[in-house]
């Protein structure tokens, strides 16, 4: 069976496609411009990792979000088994009918899902073996270009370009709205102020793309921007620091949902971030965003999205990149690559966006 022959399964009768993603949560927000494009031709469902699944949560080219606790209640051959069930049967009870499965993320565990699931096409990357040996049929995985785009090439019909539409979307509803309007650590009088929110994500899985001078950065942005800081609960230390220099920057690391923080995002004027998930939100949100690159660099294609961007980074390193995800510490010892990212820098690349908002 051809790639042409795989799109004309689905076109014609909008029978139910497949897609696993069951990678990081960066790469789970990428894949929803696929999402989109498969769910104009039937039924989409998604098999993702447990902690990403909240952040398809109401989107509307998703049927059903299938959440795999791959290190937890689904580890082992067990787990992936009644794994392996859930995508057989719907909640009602309904023969889950997908007749093609996209392997998104190329992983023997992943390709192992819809084979034994019983799916007859499962479409996957060329040359990614083990995995591939699962796949009944492959795409070239493009080299370059945005991986939100090269995503799409997976489902691409064959007569059809891959569609330029492809920044990233997220869906948070009036409850996420309602919950950080409410939060205890803003208050009335903080969503009333009139100046500009700038939202601050200092934080990382990877050590090294962590940009050091978020408190210094906070000090001089508190008086003319209202400041509100993100992340997970483990960056409570970074935002301790950030609210040091600028006490009435709004801590809201760790209290909040994946949704709750894309809807905090949508409201802001700017976003400044270290090369890491809050840049793929601030893409889906479409907000403006200052992005500080380390040891990574955009060409590896996780760079921001939004219509107003910018990208920080010291180009004149010969050491940069380093790593495909930044290794927990700096190969040569010296962080050059973020050290010599200065406030400055970051500073006017904020002023630089704010100054493209409307005047109230």
């Amino acid at each position: 069976m051809t790639k042409r022959a795989v799109d004309d399964l689905l076109r014609p009768e909008g029978r139910p496609a497949l897609v696993v993603q069951t990678a990081f949560l960066g790469d789970t927000v990428l894949t929803t411009p696929l999402l989109a494009h498969l769910a104009r031709r039937g039924p989409v469902d998604v098999v993702v990792r447990a902690d990403a699944a909240a952040l398809l949560m109401g989107h509307p080219a998703v049927r059903d979000i299938i959440p795999y606790d791959k290190r937890g209640r689904d580890r082992g051959l067990a787990g992936l088994l009644r794994l392996v069930r859930r995508v057989r049967q719907r909640v009602s009870g309904e023969p889950r009918d997908a007749s093609v499965s996209y392997l998104v993320h190329a992983s023997l565990r992943s390709a192992l899902i819809p084979r034994l699931a019983g799916i007859p096409v499962r479409v996957g990357w060329t040359q990614r073996w083990p995995a591939s040996a699962l796949y009944t049929h492959t795409v070239p995985f493009p080299a370059h270009g945005h991986h939100a785009r090269r995503l799409m090439a997976l489902a691409a019909a064959p007569e059809d370009a891959v569609p330029h539409q492809t920044r990233p979307s997220l869906h948070p509803g009036a409850a996420e709205v309602v919950v950080i309007e409410r939060h205890p650590a803003a208050g009335a009088r903080w969503w009333r102020d009139p100046r500009p929110m700038v939202v601050l994500a200092p934080g990382s899985v990877w050590g090294t793309k962590r940009w050091s001078y978020f408190p210094q950065l906070a000090r001089v942005l508190r008086e003319p921007c209202r400041l509100a800081v993100v992340g997970g609960a483990a960056d409570g230390l970074l935002a301790t620091a950030i609210r040091q220099q600028a006490p009435d920057a709004v801590d809201f690391t760790g209290t909040l949902s994946l949704l709750e923080t894309t809807a905090l995002v949508a409201r802001a004027d700017a976003v400044v971030s270290n090369d890491s998930l809050v840049v793929h939100v601030a893409s889906a949100t479409d907000t403006p965003t200052v992005a500080l690159f380390g040891p990574t660099v955009p060409a590896f294609g996780f760079g921001p999205m939004a219509v107003h961007h910018v990208v920080l980074q010291v180009e004149s390193l010969a050491c940069r990149p380093c790593h495909h995800h930044g290794p927990a510490r700096c190969p040569l010892g010296h962080h050059r690559c973020m050290r010599e990212l200065s406030v400055r820098q970051v500073r006017d690349a904020v002023e630089a966006m704010l100054s493209r908002r409307p005047t109230p």
